[in-house]
């Protein structure tokens, strides 16, 4: 079974956006391993709450990631 883990900053996806995830990220599992991976491929888009996650070890927020810190 295929399976994909998308960490995203909360807030930041709609869910058009995340609908467009799961399809994409779908497509591209049975493209690799043939039309018989989709129905078992699960992806899950998970957010992550601001501040909860970094990078280099610095903590990273959303207004230091849109340049407002």
């Amino acid at each position: 079974m295929p399976f994909a883990h998308f960490k995203v900053p909360a807030g930041t996806l709609g869910p058009d956006d995340k609908k467009k995830i799961v399809e994409r990220t779908t497509d591209l599992y049975a493209e690799i391993y043939g039309e018989r991976a989709r129905a078992t491929t699960v992806v899950l888009v998970d957010e992550v709450a601001d501040g909860g996650w970094g990078v280099g070890g610095h903590v990273l927020t959303a207004a230091l990631l849109n340049g407002d810190a």
